[in-house]
């Protein structure tokens, strides 16, 4: 029963030092309830009216506990809390105190919320006092205000109980508010249990307390004498009303449960779309029979611990068809690159079928070369996991065939573009070559990378980004400017999708200086640097998923070869040959071969050239870096022709027939080779060695 009218109270500040005799001339309590510490001071009277000596009450609320009825307890702590919560000033409310010999006395309490200057409740002073006779003065209030209290009551278990399930996502979580104590206490019941229909069985998924349900009954079958198989055969609630009535109509069940000493249960079909999924029993041992009202009640319940069981059976269902999807077009595996320490993550936000388009990707390639992929399809649905998976399988085709990192992303970029659908995404694509570590980067509209040295030093990589896959094919700006950079060995290369760092309200460049600060202080280890950064993501929560790729370079690969750069030009691919141009300039750079730059520059071009004009197809361009007694620097482009170069005679004012000479003047060696159905034309530069 709650005070509607209660006024603001006038205490002193120092109470209880000096407590206000008008209080005490009044036969009222006072309290002062220190909201910090949990502590709540009475003074003589309040003793009295909780009928507890000043050296058996402690300070603490649960020491008042036993003298306070539950359900009135919930009531007052419910009515409290939403006063403090709503910023009221003040409260009033009737509640029940059981005195030692048993009898139950109505108490009124008014209390008075002092906040400090932010509005923070700190603490609650109030008066509290005997209210059994203002009660029973008027019969006939009080047996109404008691009728009202009743359907209240009722009201509120449906109320409290589908307030708290609304929350349920998963099964197990409709049973933990089921069999919770609280819940318990909401549902009026002293044990409950319950049981989903499967194949034609009732399984048994939840008790409460431990030991509410019989050994043997954990599976049952429908057709079995047993309340819950009634109420599941027959669609109806089955009432019974006292031990008498439980013993004769199911004689084998009852000898089992006598120890329980149960005088009244309430078995409930838990219905959806008109089919049964499950019973639910609730068993009460001070209570017989069940008025009209309370089986209204009891049946609502019913219907809506159904739905919830419902909401959350289809809620598993969906989420592990979401996350089946998207688990199947991410790679199952990692492959073990020579001279690369690598690390992938992945932390799904998905709530049912709302998953992410999130994904990585990691592609060997030819001459110890490996491509990482790390991107995001705009959306959150299956749809966008679906778009995930055919943009990943065909990044990784693109760079399989040799393409360039540019032409990777802008071909990428055309396919999502074709592929009717109205989403984009953003990527990253980085091609490392772990001997020399010469990093190639494309980044398409995506967040940076960052670089993690050594030390544990992290800086942020710029890359110049282009327009997002499909949104640059849509506008006719299918150019992406390729970074390069060296990756030295003991550095690593982190890439990520924005889920790592966008948290809401935080500015974008805020979380990428936490997320630096994270890979500053994390472990070395790529594996335990990747477990840290997902584990806080997770902590983080949010609403969008984490993919997170780390790319650790191992000391120099031992190989014949220093490294090792290939490439793939097809005809009429201005692209392609203006990376490769860019990818020679690189590995000279990255190579220490600075000196002969111009040099191996013109003939790689001009080889390159030759393939295309006088083939007609496409070449493969492949710069090594050789040891042995010098250190010398190869060139090979491979056609598909078998037609062997030959030298002409340009004359004085001819404009080809120089770039064999060329090559011949510049090269310290070259030659032809056949290979397969075509053939290699080769160079080598001697490289001094540097000081």
């Amino acid at each position: 029963m709650v005070d509607r009218g209660a006024s603001a109270l006038s205490l002193p500040d120092d109470w209880p030092a000096h407590p206000d005799p008008i209080l005490a001339l009044n036969r009222m309590g006072s309290f002062d309830w220190d909201l910090d510490t949990g502590i709540m001071q009475m003074d003589p009277q309040a003793h009295e009216i909780f009928d507890v000596s000043p050296d058996e009450y402690d300070g603490r609320l649960e020491t008042l506990a036993p003298r306070v009825p539950a359900i009135d307890a919930h009531r007052l702590d419910t009515h409290v809390s939403q006063a403090i919560k709503d910023g009221s000033e003040n409260y009033g409310a009737y509640f029940r105190i059981r005195r030692r010999d048993g009898t139950l006395r109505w108490t009124h309490t008014q209390g008075y919320i002092r906040r400090d200057e932010t509005g923070r409740p700190r603490r609650v002073i109030g008066i509290i006092r005997d209210a059994t006779q203002e009660l029973i003065d008027s019969e006939a209030q009080r047996e109404q205000a008691a009728l009202d209290e009743f359907r209240r009551r009722q009201t509120n278990v449906v109320q409290i109980a589908t307030a708290a399930l609304a929350h349920a996502r998963t099964v197990q979580d409709v049973i933990d508010v089921l069999t919770d104590t609280h819940g318990l206490t909401h549902l009026g019941a002293t044990s409950l249990v319950m049981g989903l229909v499967e194949a034609g069985r009732i399984r048994l998924v939840a008790e409460g307390p431990t030991g509410s349900f019989v050994p043997g009954t954990r599976v049952t079958r429908i057709d079995e004498q047993y309340p819950m198989s009634e109420v599941v055969r027959t669609l109806t609630p089955r009432f019974i009303e006292s031990p008498e009535d439980f013993a004769e109509s199911y004689p084998l069940l009852w000898p089992h449960i006598t120890d329980l000493h149960i005088t009244s249960a309430a078995y409930l079909p838990l219905i959806a779309q008109a089919r049964p999924i499950g019973a639910l029993g609730l068993l009460y041992h001070d209570k017989r029979g069940f008025t009209a009202e309370e089986r209204n009640v009891l049946v609502a319940l019913g219907s809506s611990i159904g739905q919830s069981l419902q909401r959350a059976m289809l809620y598993e269902q969906e989420k592990d068809l979401a996350q089946g999807l998207q688990q199947a077009m991410l790679p199952r595996s990692i492959p073990s690159v020579p001279g690369a320490d690598i690390a992938v993550r992945y932390r799904s936000a998905s709530l049912g079928r709302d998953i992410g388009g999130d994904w990585y990707d990691v592609i060997p390639l030819p001459g110890g070369r490996v491509g990482a992929v790390i991107g995001d399809v705009q959306g959150h649905d299956t749809h966008a996991a679906a778009v995930m998976g055919q943009l990943r399988i065909v990044l990784r085709a693109y760079a399989a065939e040799g393409h360039t990192p540019a032409t990777v992303m802008a071909r990428a970029s055309v396919f999502l573009d074709e592929l009717d659908t109205e989403r984009f995404a953003t990527c990253t694509y980085a091609e490392a070559d772990l001997a020399t570590g010469v990093v190639q980067i494309v980044r398409a509209g995506h967040i940076d990378p960052l670089v993690r040295d050594p030390d544990g030093s992290c800086h942020r990589l710029s890359v110049e980004g282009g327009l997002p896959l499909g949104l640059s094919a849509e506008f006719g700006r299918l150019h992406y400017q390729v970074d390069t950079f060296e990756l030295d060995p003991g550095q690593t290369l982190l890439l990520y999708t924005d889920g790592l760092v966008e948290q809401p309200g935080v500015d974008l460049d805020e979380g990428m200086k936490t997320l630096q600060a994270l890979v500053h202080t994390g472990p070395d280890d790529v594996r335990d640097l990747a477990d840290r950064l997902i584990d806080v993501a997770e902590e983080r929560g949010g609403d969008d998923d984490v993919a997170l790729l780390l790319l650790r370079r191992l000391g120099h690969v031992a190989q014949q070869s220093g490294g090792r750069l290939q490439q793939h030009i097809g005809p009429g691919d201005p692209e392609a040959l203006t990376g490769a141009r860019h990818m020679i300039r690189a590995a000279v750079a990255a190579w220490d071969a600075e000196d002969r730059a111009d040099e191996v520059e013109l003939v790689a071009d001009e080889m390159i050239t030759n393939a295309l004009i006088h083939t007609e197809g496409s070449a493969i361009v492949t710069l090594r870096a050789l040891t042995g007694s010098d250190r010398r620097l190869r060139v090979e482009v491979e056609d598909a022709s078998s037609a062997l170069p030959r030298r002409r005679e340009a004359g004085e004012s001819g404009v080809s027939g120089r770039g064999l000479l060329l090559v011949d003047r510049l090269a310290d060696v070259w030659g032809v080779e056949a290979r397969g159905g075509g053939k290699c034309v080769w160079c080598e530069f001697i490289v001094p060695e540097r000081s």
